[in-house]
């Protein structure tokens, strides 16, 4: 009975963590759509992150992180992607300012007291076309139908169906293949891998089968594009592009599988404004 009472207190202090990190990233999102606007650079974004996070008296989960031998440290404190840069932008990869008509993706990873927070969003610099207005809201909504199937006891394979099926069935729009969400906690990175997509011939899925059991932390994160599935081949720099340069969407959501379901630790977000009207 005292380990079934300890392991409940456990998780319950690491639930309420979990939550207290997702919800600073969420105010650190609240804070740069504040203040972002057209003209100001990647560096600069970047920059106004890092003393956000400060003043927060969190430090950068991203920055100096390296998960794959072949590529060096991340060296910014979040990942700032624009247009065509599906993910893992680098402050330093864009030399122009921001600009009307600009689909910035952005995504921060925050470690408080001991937790990890990592979400990302997409914000367009000035009101988007119809195309791209499309994009943001079916990458939104497929992170929604997705989540509704993180239940306990059913296979993450669902959360991919639900994903897929929206994006891609419904829309005629893309997954970009390869990248996906993750489990995380005291860390950044953890299994199980949480695809966008179901297994296909050749590109097998294995921790699609794995079943959502309570206590799990989860970020999922859909990352759609509007030509294709398919990234430029991988340099040994960290930018990921749509293979064909066309407009892509990226959102995230940290996720804690509950006895009771499921709970989206980075409320709030979809209460955000995604179009930053200064410009």
């Amino acid at each position: 009975m005292f380990s079934q009472v300890l392991s409940s207190s456990f998780l319950q202090a690491e639930a309420a963590k979990g939550y207290d990190a997702a919800q600073l990233v969420v105010e650190t999102h609240r804070r740069i759509v504040a203040w972002l606007h057209a003209g100001v650079t990647l560096p600069q974004v970047d920059n106004q992150i890092a003393r956000i996070l400060d003043d927060l008296g969190a430090k950068s989960a991203f920055k100096g992180y390296k998960p794959f031998r072949e590529k060096p440290p991340f060296p910014s404190h979040a990942c700032l992607s624009v247009n065509d840069c599906v993910v893992h932008g680098t402050a330093a990869y864009l030399d122009r300012p921001l600009k009307a008509g600009d689909l910035l993706k952005i995504d921060i990873g925050a470690k408080y007291h001991g937790f990890i927070g990592d979400v990302g969003w997409t914000y367009s610099i000035g009101e988007p076309t119809p195309q791209v207005r499309r994009l943001m809201d079916v990458s939104k909504e497929s992170l929604r139908r997705g989540i509704a199937k993180l239940q306990p006891g059913l296979k993450l394979e669902e959360f991919a169906k639900a994903v897929q099926g929206h994006v891609e069935i419904e829309n005629r729009l893309h997954l970009v293949r390869g990248l996906g969400g993750h489990g995380y906690g005291r860390e950044l990175h953890d299994g199980p891998f949480v695809s966008n997509t179901v297994s296909e011939p050749g590109n097998e899925w294995a921790d699609g089968k794995t079943k959502c059991k309570p206590g799990m932390f989860l970020a999922v994160e859909p990352m759609v594009a509007i030509g294709t599935g398919h990234t430029k081949p991988d340099g040994r720099g960290w930018p990921v592009f749509s293979a064909d340069g066309s407009m892509t969407a990226h959102h995230e959501h940290d996720v804690l599988i509950t006895d009771n379901g499921n709970r989206v630790l980075s409320e709030g977000m979809d209460e955000l404004p995604d179009v930053i009207t200064r410009v």
